[in-house]
């Protein structure tokens, strides 16, 4: 017996935080009946979605996209605005691993392997995330010694950061730093610049794990190959091991 969330986003239908909104929602039904987050159930349950009978999916794909700006990183939008999803040529339902924001170019995940996304996601997993962020303002030494050490934002610190100043334009009064982070706070980037008094203007992610944008031009994207989501596996059980 597991959590109805766990069950539903290890069938491929949605990320756990997705489908435990959708039980908020009242939207699932295990054998005829609402259920609430935390209902354990099992994988010879009749399980609905909006009257729609849950079906695991028999195969998985996963896709490295470099996304570009003012794209949302989810399945639908309200507004209808172009999602990630709407990008990828897949009959498949996937959805991104994680989210960049809006106005962030750079590498995401999308899946419909439930297991993976949850690793992944979960704040045990340490992932490394390298963004290159241009920012309004001329960066100095101490600046990227407090971004090194860790900030406050939202009231708590954030882990310790590898940081790079790439340039700086004394007559445009900008810079290109360089910030590699293991968390995933929402707007985290952004919010670590401007606690200390920056604006970002530009943000990128150019790696995650041990992916990196080469080869791939902003709004292309290709799918993983085995030995890759078997890395991805090994990395983020190692991590959580360790």
């Amino acid at each position: 017996m597991e959590k109805i969330q766990k069950i539903i986003a290890n069938y491929g239908y949605c990320s756990r935080r997705k489908a435990e909104k959708l039980i908020k929602e009242k939207k699932v039904k295990v054998n005829g009946k609402i259920i609430d987050i935390g209902y354990l159930a099992s994988n010879k349950d009749k399980i609905e979605i909006n009257g729609n009978l849950l079906i695991k999916e028999k195969k998985f794909e996963y896709y490295l996209l470099n996304k570009p700006r003012f794209t949302i990183s989810s399945t639908n939008d309200e507004h209808n605005r172009k999602t990630v999803v709407d990008i990828i040529n897949t009959k498949t339902r996937i959805y991104p691993v994680g989210r960049l924001d809006y106005d962030t170019t750079g590498l995401i995940l999308l899946t419909n392997d439930g297991q993976l996304a949850n690793l992944l996601m979960h704040p045990s997993s340490n992932i490394d995330k390298t963004y290159v962020a241009k920012v309004s303002g001329i960066v100095t030494g101490y600046d990227i010694k407090k971004l090194k050490n860790g900030v406050y934002i939202d009231n708590i610190k954030t882990s310790k950061a590898k940081v790079k100043l790439r340039k700086v334009d004394k007559k445009k009064e900008t810079s290109i730093v360089e910030l590699t982070i293991h968390e995933g706070r929402n707007h985290q980037v952004k919010k670590m610049f401007e606690s200390i008094g920056y604006k970002v203007d530009k943000l990128t992610r150019i790696k995650y794990a041990f992916f990196t944008t080469d080869g791939l031009k902003v709004g292309e994207y290709r799918k993983l190959n085995p030995k890759e989501v078997s890395v991805l596996y090994n990395l983020v059980k190692n991590k959580k091991t360790n």
